[in-house]
């Protein structure tokens, strides 16, 4: 594509993608990396040194929209210190507000949304050639699925592998509906050659994607059944996959993850509040007490299972009895993690028109209160395993010095290891030495 080369030399241009979000984001980076390297671009070793950067954005919380709007103010020096140089904000926060982004930051030249990352390598060409010119691109496509793309994978051991996308619970609080649309299933054909490819490449593990994994469907298959086809793929060691719905956590769900040996002993299960009264308020769909019954079912089903779990504080009307009623559950289940936030009103959803009516101080008392209720959990957990031998996966060197790999156990702890290098990207045992507080210690027992 000749639009596609500088025009001293012919030499291809350079992009870098900068990701913010979650999983799905740096999912969606990878295939965003794949495309431009099909159309004829060249991943850069550097923001600096790259010729178009894209700026990959997350619109769930409003912190997270701050911290991009901070971001792209930085990097107008980097841009008007490399007048060819192209910036691109694409993905949730581009899809939100991506005319107001173009307006408010000028040197931004192009917002694409999550259903157009296709259009990418004509719309960079566009305005390489356009000189000046502002482009978005934020139109919803009911169909895509971009399963027909590689990704240009980044861990070598593993892959994530996006089966839905969009969703459909329009929880009261939350954004996504409106900027990833209606939820749609990969067909499992594809599925599964997308696994096989990756595994032909490389991977040993699998993690199955989408904005709620377990309300997979298409046709007769739903995510029981995809899990046990995917069980069969020869070179596959471990299955993981997230984030789940606990109103879709079925039994034949638990069933599948109990009997298939390659899917790991872990589940992130969002509760969001202990409270019956703020959960129908979020129109979650499910009670405290069903929320409960499903820990214990797994527990009874996969012993010894890894359970994490997020916590919103703050809700509007949430009460102090609200709250109460959130840390007696995390203290009746015992998360291994959580991933604990407070409430910022996001524009459009209709948890937006009640009053935020909990101060900040307030918020911020109650999010502490739950940090330190779940670090002396995780702690306590931690403590329970020194001297077991787990299952784990090396994926690269550790920043803490020679001779240590970082990798993760099948229940999903973070662990530091010590072991050669030529351990990455293999399966091996271990037996835990200690702990962080955070992360586990070990070392390799073959």
């Amino acid at each position: 594509m000749e639009n596609m080369k500088k025009e001293a030399g012919g030499q291809a241009r350079t992009f870098f993608v900068e990701t913010y979000g979650c999983q799905m984001n740096f999912s969606d980076s990878e295939l965003v990396e794949g495309l431009l390297s099909t159309a004829g671009l060249v991943p850069a070793g550097s923001l600096e040194e790259a010729d178009i950067v894209l700026v990959n954005t997350c619109g769930v919380r409003d912190h997270a929209e701050q911290r991009v709007i901070g971001r792209l103010g930085q990097l107008r020096a980097l841009k008007d210190g490399a007048p060819g140089k192209i910036l691109a904000v694409i993905g949730c926060m581009a899809q939100r507000i991506g005319e107001q982004i173009l307006e408010r930051a000028p040197w931004v030249d192009l917002a694409v949304g999550p259903d157009s990352y296709r259009r990418l390598p004509e719309l960079i060409a566009e305005l390489s050639l356009g000189g000046g010119v502002q482009l978005a691109q934020l139109e919803f496509d009911s169909a895509e699925t971009y399963a027909d793309l590689r990704p240009l994978r980044q861990d070598s051991a593993s892959a994530w592998v996006p089966i839905t996308r969009g969703c459909d619970n329009y929880c009261t609080y939350c954004i996504v509906p409106y900027v990833r649309g209606r939820e749609r299933s990969v067909d499992p054909d594809t599925v599964e050659a997308w696994v096989r490819r990756e595994v032909k490449t490389g991977a040993v593990e699998v993690v199955l994607l989408g904005q709620n994994v377990n309300s997979y469907r298409h046709g007769d298959m739903d995510f029981a059944g995809l899990l046990r086809r995917l069980q069969k793929v020869e070179g596959l060691a471990w299955i993981r996959f997230l984030t789940s719905h606990p109103r879709d956590l079925s039994d034949s769900i638990i069933r599948a993850m109990a009997e298939c040996s390659k899917v790991c002993e872990h589940l992130h299960l969002p509760v969001q509040s202990g409270s019956n009264r703020v959960l129908e308020r979020m129109n979650r769909g499910y009670s405290r007490e069903y929320y409960l019954e499903r820990v214990a079912f797994l527990r009874e089903a996969i012993p010894g299972i890894g359970l994490t779990t997020d916590v919103l504080v703050g809700f509007p009307g949430e009460t102090e009895e609200d709250f109460a009623q959130t840390v007696s559950l995390m203290e009746e289940v015992e998360f291994d993690y959580a991933f604990t936030f407070r409430y910022s009103p996001r524009p459009g959803t209709v948890a937006e028109r009640s009053e935020d009516d909990v101060p900040d101080r307030e918020k911020a008392r109650r999010l502490d209160t739950v940090i330190q209720l779940q670090r002396s959990q995780t702690r306590a957990t931690l403590d329970r395993l020194t001297g077991q031998v787990f299952e784990v996966l090396p994926i690269k060197e550790a920043k803490t010095g020679r001779g240590r790999l970082q990798g993760r156990t099948r229940t999903h702890f973070d662990i530091f290891i010590t072991a050669p290098v030529s351990a990455i990207g293999r399966v091996a045992k271990a037996r835990i030495t200690g702990n962080t507080g955070m992360n586990l210690l070990g070392e390799l027992t073959e």
